[in-house]
């Protein structure tokens, strides 16, 4: 009779044998990344979540920095951010296309301890009716920019680590899928992410470049992570911004019915959520629970300094495969359906 009972514990030695496993080979090991008193560097930052971020950052006592092309924007972001926290941000008004204007403003700006590269635009539409400029607009400032950006700022954060031993941090804004801003193109800015773990109806260009920046951000870990730097993704879903009314204007109808079976997120949660996955040293942070189902679907060789995150991504991750199918089975019959009713017509 004992050795039935004896049975029962093999599982169980072996999801802690997995777990030991886990805590040795996870990489790169946690570490935490202070803010207060450091120096936040972000950029679409006037308004939406890289505003949010940035006035919990000055809340919490960093001294916080913020990019954006539109001065009279900046100008109303460094007020709001004085009225509700009593402290002063530095602005620095340039187009992120810019290099030489950007790499004026990192100087400018000094040492950074923690770089948020919140930059996000897109063109929703289909790749056969997006023009070239179209393209190659998205590309400059979704993925282009992002690494220029890096490169000006990264030759200070390493030196700064080396001297006094604490952690930097980079962070590029993308997300779970779909979360954009402004699609008028003369005011494709200060927008709210990119959709990096999915690709989505009449956004092929977008998606691109941002399954573009997870490749950046997962080889910039490797390069960066002996000077002490960690790299992070950060995903949220739709989020309630000024520039959501441009959205729903500019989307096609079928990518409107698919990208609308998420709810929506203030951009001070996701802003608290953000900060607080910075602090940790996260690789991947998500905001919401489909955001956490994605990330175990599609984890692949991303870093993970969790081992128990790492055993929810080996637990669960032939689930998670089934629940993806599960969202393409309902996104591609509202293409079917749609085209139907079309062709019916």
């Amino acid at each position: 009779m004992a050795v039935p009972h004896l049975l029962l514990l093999i599982p169980a030695v072996l999801a802690l044998f997995l777990l030991a496993a886990l805590y040795v080979v996870c990489r790169p090991r946690p570490v935490k990344i202070p803010i207060k008193g450091r120096h936040v560097f972000i950029t679409f930052a006037s308004s939406g979540i890289g505003l949010a971020m940035a006035r919990r950052a000055a809340a919490e006592g960093a001294r916080v920095s913020i990019l954006a092309r539109d001065q009279a924007k900046l100008e109303a972001a460094r007020e709001e951010i004085r009225r509700a926290t009593g402290v002063e941000v530095a602005i620095y008004s340039a187009d992120v296309r810019d290099r030489e204007a950007v790499k004026k403003a990192v100087e400018a700006a000094g040492t950074i301890d923690v770089l948020i590269c919140n930059q996000g635009v897109a063109v929703p539409k289909e790749l056969v009716d997006q023009s070239m400029d179209e393209v190659m607009f998205q590309i400059d400032i979704n993925l282009v920019a992002m690494i220029s950006l890096v490169q000006d700022a990264l030759p200070g954060m390493k030196k700064a680590a080396a001297e006094d031993g604490l952690p930097r941090s980079i962070t590029f804004t993308t997300s779970q899928g779909g979360q954009l801003d402004l699609f008028d193109l003369p005011n494709l800015y200060d927008g709210d992410g990119a959709p990096v773990q999915v690709g989505y109806y009449a956004y092929s260009t977008y998606c691109a470049t941002n399954f573009a920046v997870r490749g950046l951000a997962e080889a910039l870990q490797m390069e960066v992570v002996n000077d002490n730097i960690r790299v992070s993704l950060l995903l949220p879903a739709d989020t309630d911004t000024p520039g959501r009314a441009g959205d729903f204007k500019a989307r096609p109808e079928i990518a409107h019915k698919i990208m609308s079976a998420s709810g929506f997120l203030s951009a001070d949660e996701v802003a608290r959520k953000a900060l607080r996955g910075i602090k940790a040293g996260d690789f991947v942070i998500t905001i919401t629970l489909e955001g956490f189902i994605l990330s175990l679907a599609t984890a692949g060789l991303s870093p993970q300094g969790s081992f128990l995150t790492a055993f929810a991504e080996i637990m669960f991750s032939g689930f998670m495969r089934f629940v993806g199918l599960c969202y393409l089975y309902v996104w591609y019959n509202i293409i079917e359906k749609h085209h139907a009713k079309v062709k019916s017509k």
